[in-house]
């Protein structure tokens, strides 16, 4: 085809639609050229990835068979991770006795006791035992479909609705990345080349629940959203409950990034050729080892650190007292005025508030200022846990909101530390923090007003 019958094709089209037929009609060419002097014969790989892709990539399947490859992981992970979070919890119960039992030997003082095993101790390894058995089983089946081949699929799948809010298809990638970890999945921002549509990537990724975020999400939606089914059906309404929240934080990605591209981060979006693999059989042992030890090791790590000293600083305040209450319950005092606005409470804002250095540790906290134990308290099961929420005036707008409040809030510590290394500047590590703020402020209380003039509390 030559110029001028491409250029009386493209009167009318836009910029975007020009450049696709001008790209098309290259294709076409070319492979009118090699037909005429290459021969070619195609693998039956080659057959099989064209006929995968034919369903993978389609318009009309590729997004459910998304949604449901989703649904599947987070069903694994929340079937298999109970059992050896409980094995954990109990391990690390158990051995706190001997130290204890240590601590009354050698006469230690009380408050020692309290820092270093009620506080320090019980922190670590409660996020020992929510984080690194879900880790442990999200991380590898996540990277068996990396390893085979699927994660660039969902790219391609996702990329013409990122071109519509003005923002990259990669960032579909950095988005899958932080279900493990926002502040891994903000460095791996840098695979986009344009610097306008990397600051959306990192501005936006905290709407996708990191791992920190996956205890209090899965408790809640156990305890409320799938109180009154069948036990045998429970794991199934959790993760229904589960891919509705991450679809919903998917769709306040489109929006956000939508907004920021017409007014603080104007431009056109840039284009980029996706090179799709061929499938290949996954290395099974490799790959689970390799997320296992290397992901799962790394993230634990990281979050045992920024826990140890937020457990701490909760023991101290909660053993503070000024007057007849602690320095713990004057700040509820001074945040339950708001949160009652967002249909929520004071404890619960000020475990938000002491849970930005590590997520993990948000709902332990919320559990020591509702039971006044001065410590971060471990509850032996979950019916128990769920009578203490209902002590304290809980239904399930409550945890609704919660978990929406979880969703959207600002990004943890060392999520905001790597934004501001990555961008080098305190105003955009500022909205970083402003834009999930709000929106965490504004959509409970939308949620929760609503449920008052419906009449549902």
């Amino acid at each position: 085809m030559d110029i001028n019958s491409i250029y009386s094709e493209a009167k009318g089209l836009s910029s975007e639609e020009l450049r696709d037929d001008i790209v098309h009609h290259l294709y076409e060419r070319s492979r009118e050229l090699c037909s005429e002097s290459v021969s070619y014969n195609k693998t039956k790989t080659d057959k099989k990835t064209e006929k995968l892709d034919q369903i993978f990539t389609s318009p009309i399947w590729g997004f459910p068979i998304m949604i449901a490859m989703l649904g599947i992981i987070f069903y694994i992970t929340i079937a298999g991770a109970n059992v050896p979070s409980s094995l954990l919890a109990s391990f690390f119960s158990y051995i706190e006795g001997y130290i204890t039992a240590f601590f009354n030997a050698v006469n230690a003082p009380d408050w020692l006791h309290g820092v270093l095993v009620l506080g320090l101790y019980r922190g670590s390894t409660w996020v020992i035992s929510v984080m690194l058995p879900p880790m442990a089983i999200f991380f590898p089946t996540f990277a068996l479909l990396e390893n085979y081949g699927y994660l660039p699929r969902v790219a391609f799948n996702m990329d013409r609705l990122f071109k519509q809010v003005g923002a990259h298809g990669k960032q579909s990638l950095t988005m899958a990345m932080g279900f493990g970890c926002n502040a891994a999945a903000v460095m791996s921002s840098r695979i986009i080349e344009s610097p306008r549509e990397r600051m959306l990537a990192i501005l936006t990724n905290n709407f996708v629940p990191c791992n920190g975020r996956w205890g209090t999400l899965i408790v809640l939606a156990s305890l409320f959203m799938a109180a009154n089914v069948a036990s045998g059906l429970k794991p199934l309404v959790t993760t229904a409950v589960l891919v509705g929240l991450v679809l919903f934080g998917i769709i306040v990605t489109f929006l956000v990034s939508w907004l920021l591209s017409k007014t603080l981060l104007k431009g056109v979006p840039t284009h980029y050729t996706l090179e799709l693999p061929p499938y290949r059989r996954p290395k099974f042992f490799d790959t689970i080892v390799r997320s296992s030890l290397t992901k799962s090791w790394t993230v634990l790590v990281r979050a045992v650190k920024v826990a140890a000293p937020a457990a701490v600083l909760t023991w101290i305040i909660a053993n503070i007292h000024i007057g007849d209450a602690s320095v713990l319950q004057h700040l509820v005092g001074y945040l339950d005025p708001f949160a009652r606005m967002l249909g929520l409470d004071g404890y619960i804002l000020l475990a938000f508030i002491l849970g930005l250095p590590a997520n993990e540790i948000v709902l332990p906290v919320l559990l020591m200022g509702y039971l006044s134990t001065g410590a971060l308290t471990e509850v032996d099961n979950l019916v128990d846990l769920k009578q203490i929420f209902i002590d304290q005036g809980w239904t399930w707008i409550t945890a609704l909101n919660v978990m929406l409040f979880s969703l959207l809030h600002y990004p943890c510590g060392t999520t905001l530390l790597n934004i501001y290394k990555e961008t080098k500047s305190k105003k955009w590590t500022f909205f970083a923090f402003l834009i999930p703020t709000a929106l965490a402020i504004i959509v409970p209380f939308i949620v929760f007003q609503t449920a008052k003039l419906m009449g549902w509390i």
